[in-house]
């Protein structure tokens, strides 16, 4: 986990540092805030490793969180390895809390070094958005988004600057998993052939909560949504966010932000970018119909430019996700933004 913009000033209370010296946690200074719970740096005396420990206080949460996304979290966790997302480590439940122990990402979050530097050079935006990339081909190639859920809106986080991490070399670590979603694959896509689905189900959310400045035309429109092609588009905002350091979209007004996100992104004429990594962004920011899948991303000459080497096995499981039914099974299926 990283640092957190809101810091809690208290120290741990007896109560934390008695559990968590039990299972030989020395537990240090807040590093993240949230609705539920505290995030503390800790040591961990058995390996002599940092890690992180997520505190969920059982009186601040709502019982869906506590019955239903919190386990949700966990087990998805738990099944999730990469080198470019957070690992899980423990997770520890008493009767009024649970203590869920994760990697520690020693560098902070991309947005606070954009609020820091400004705008990355290319090089730097390409090795931060291939890491990604990959992480979120992982996901993808495993039914699972990076999405929210409803109703978890003060707790909600989606695919965004915040969650990407960084450990002590730089590298991008994917954080928040507490409202990722494994999508069921039991049936093939029905759609039409210019209809890109992500991971080719044909389930589509129809819930949505979170920053509008990062989700895509049809969440804002309230219709229903292919929820990998929705991490694209947020994919699509990263990306401009880094090499421009400011949103392409003003969500301050969401009327106004709902006429921009059907226009054509502009680059301001003052940042130096290459047309490859423009015409990557303009792939992921437009209407559902036309948008890159993980695999389009992944596959991109901008991208590939930035990977240490060639992302083989990644494109094998995305293809073999996506094996289309013949076109005459297809129904069609339109989503109007």
């Amino acid at each position: 986990m990283g640092k957190g913009n809101t810091l809690e000033a208290a120290p741990p209370t007896s109560a934390y540092r008695s559990v968590m010296e039990e299972y030989g946690y020395e537990v240090g200074k807040v590093i993240g805030n949230g609705s539920y719970g505290t995030v503390y740096e800790a040591y961990y005396t058995k390996q002599k490793v940092m890690v992180a420990v997520k505190i969920i206080s059982k009186k601040k949460a709502s019982e869906d969180y506590l019955n239903k996304f919190l386990p949700r979290e966990i087990q998805v966790m738990k099944v999730l390895r990469h080198k470019y997302l957070i690992n899980f480590y423990q997770a520890i439940e008493t009767t009024s809390r649970v203590y869920i122990i994760l990697e520690l990402a020693q560098g902070g979050d991309v947005l606070e070094w954009i609020q820091r530097y400004g705008a990355c050079s290319e090089p730097l935006a390409g090795k931060w958005f291939s890491q990604m990339t990959l992480g979120i081909a992982y996901l993808h190639s495993k039914g699972i988004v990076h999405r929210l859920t409803p109703s978890l809106s003060a707790a909600g986080r989606d695919l965004k600057l915040e969650n990407l991490l960084l450990d002590k070399r730089e590298n991008v670590k994917i954080s928040d998993f507490g409202f990722a979603k494994t999508v069921p694959s039991s049936q093939p896509v029905r759609s039409s052939p210019s209809y890109r689905q992500a991971n080719c189900v044909t389930h589509l959310s129809q819930t949505y909560c979170g920053s509008f400045a990062y989700a895509c035309p049809e969440i804002l429109l309230g219709l229903p949504y292919n929820p990998f092609l929705s991490d694209t588009w947020s994919m699509g905002v990263i990306l401009y966010t880094l090499v421009v350091a400011r949103l392409p979209f003003d969500d301050t007004n969401l009327k106004k932000l709902l006429k921009e996100t059907q226009k054509e992104v502009t680059f301001p004429s003052n940042h130096t970018i290459s047309q490859e990594c423009k015409n990557l962004v303009l792939q992921m920011l437009c209407q559902a119909t036309k948008r890159a899948t993980i695999l389009d991303i992944i596959k991109d000459p901008w991208v590939l430019k930035f990977q240490p080497e060639q992302p083989t096995n990644e494109i094998r499981l995305l293809e073999a996700m996506c094996q289309f039914p013949s076109t005459t099974n297809r129904q069609s299926l339109e989503i109007s933004t």
